[in-house]
C-alpha cells in the first residue's frame, strides 16, 4: 500500500512564521497527507500546538544577524550541513513538496528542494518580503503573501492567499458587530504577547481624557508587560476608568469578537485576526521592525479605511483622545470600517494554501 504524499514545512525560529505553518499542517493531515516540520531550537517552542502526526525535524539555527565575526563566519558552513542533512533526508523520504514561511532555519530544506527540484513554495507573513524568502523567491515554483500589497522585487508572481489563523481565531470569523453607543463598550488594548510600553504610555492617559458620558459606558482590556502594570492601573483609575489589566490574555478571539475598538501593535497575526473577525482598529506599528515591515502590515487595513494608523512619533494622548472620540461617537463609521476589515481578511487562508500545496504535489514528476 503506497504511502500517503508527504509536505515538509520549514518555519524559523518564531511564533510569526510558526503558527501560520502549523494551521497549514492541520489543514494537510486533515486533507490525508503526511507532514513534516523542520525549524530550530527557538521554533521547537512554539510547536507544542502542533498534531501528535507532525514529525519534527529540530536544525541548528544559524543567522547572520546575531553573533561575531568568528560565529557569523561559520554560518554558511553550518547552512550547507544543514542543506545537505536535508537533502539526504529528501532522498530517503522525498516530499511532493517543501513549503517554506521564512526564517534562516528554512534555508537548508528550501536549499535541498531546489537541488533536488521537489516541488516547492514559501508564504510570507508580512507587508515586506524577508530576508531568506527574497533569497528563494525566485527559486520557489510559487510564491504566497499574508498581507497584500507585499513589498517585493518587480516582476515575482505572488498570490494573495492572507495569513492562517488560529482555530479560535476562526470560530469566531465575521461574528456580529455591535457599534458604539450609549450602553456597555469594551476597548481592547493589545501589543504583542506581552504587550507593548508604548501602548502602556500614551492608552490609559487618553482614555481618561475622554468625556465622562463616554467613560462610563467603557470597560477597558489592556495587556500590558509585569513592569507596566501598576502604572498602568493607577492611570486607569485616576481617570475613573473601569480596566482590566493583565501581562497576558488566554482569550484574545473571543474579547476581539466582543470588542467596539482594538488598539494593536501591526504584527502579521494581530493583523491577520483583526481582519477575519472584523473589528475597526487604532494600530500603532514596532518602528524597530525589520525593513519597517508592521507600517506594511497596517497598510492593508489603513488603505480600506478600515484602521487609523499612528507611527511611534505622532502616537500621543492628545492625538489619540482625538481619535477615539471620532471612532466612539460614530457607530456608522464604526459599523464601515469593521466591515471594511472583515473584507480585508482572508478567512480561508490555511484552505487556499492547501489547495496550493495539492497542486504543486501533482506536479512532481517523481
Amino acid at each position: 500500500m503506497a504511502k500517503p504524499p508527504l509536505v515538509l514545512i520549514a518555519a524559523g525560529g518564531t511564533g510569526g512564521h510558526m503558527f501560520p505553518a502549523q494551521a497549514l499542517a492541520e489543514e494537510l493531515l486533515a486533507r490525508g497527507w503526511r507532514v513534516k516540520l523542520s525549524t530550530d531550537a527557538r521554533g521547537a517552542r512554539y510547536a507544542g500546538g502542533f498534531p501528535e502526526d507532525v514529525k519534527i525535524e529540530q536544525v541548528r539555527a544559524a543567522t547572520f544577524a546575531r553573533g561575531g565575526l568568528a560565529e557569523k563566519a561559520k554560518v554558511p558552513f553550518q547552512l550547507l550541513a544543514g542543506a545537505l542533512r536535508a537533502a539526504f533526508g529528501m532522498i530517503l523520504d522525498r516530499p511532493r513538496v517543501v513549503v517554506g514561511f521564512g526564517g534562516y532555519p528554512s534555508i537548508p530544506a528550501l536549499s535541498a528542494a531546489w537541488v533536488l527540484r521537489v516541488p516547492r513554495m514559501i508564504h510570507e507573513q508580512n507587508g515586506v518580503l524577508g530576508r531568506v524568502n527574497q533569497i528563494f523567491a525566485r527559486r520557489v515554483n510559487r510564491l504566497a503573501c499574508g498581507i497584500w500589497p507585499t513589498q517585493m522585487t518587480e516582476g515575482l508572481d505572488a498570490v494573495f492567499t492572507g495569513n492562517p489563523v488560529r482555530a479560535a481565531v476562526q470560530e469566531r470569523a465575521g461574528a456580529g458587530y455591535i457599534p458604539p453607543g450609549d450602553y456597555p463598550m469594551d476597548l481592547l488594548v493589545i501589543g504583542g504577547s506581552q504587550g507593548a510600553r508604548i501602548l502602556s504610555d500614551v492608552v490609559p492617559e487618553a482614555v481618561a481624557r475622554l468625556p465622562d458620558e463616554i467613560k462610563r459606558n467603557l470597560t477597558v482590556a489592556h495587556q500590558a508587560r509585569d513592569e507596566d502594570l501598576e502604572r498602568v492601573i493607577a492611570t486607569y483609575e485616576a481617570g475613573g476608568v473601569a480596566a482590566e489589566i493583565a501581562p497576558f490574555f488566554t482569550d484574545i478571539p473571543r474579547r476581539l469578537s466582543e470588542c467596539q475598538l482594538v488598539i494593536s501593535r501591526a504584527g502579521a497575526s494581530s493583523v491577520a485576526d483583526i481582519s477575519v473577525i472584523g473589528r475597526p482598529s487604532v494600530l500603532v506599528p514596532y518602528a524597530a521592525a525589520a525593513a519597517n515591515h508592521q507600517a506594511a502590515n497596517a497598510k492593508m487595513l489603513s488603505s480600506v479605511e478600515a484602521a487609523v494608523v499612528f507611527p511611534e512619533a505622532h502616537f500621543t494622548a492628545d492625538a489619540l483622545c482625538e481619535t477615539l472620540l471620532s471612532i466612539l461617537t460614530n457607530p456608522k463609521g464604526a459599523e464601515t470600517m469593521a466591515q471594511a476589515a472583515l473584507r480585508a481578511g482572508r478567512a480561508d487562508a490555511a484552505v487556499q494554501l492547501a489547495e496550493m500545496v495539492e497542486t504543486l504535489g501533482r506536479k512532481d514528476p517523481k
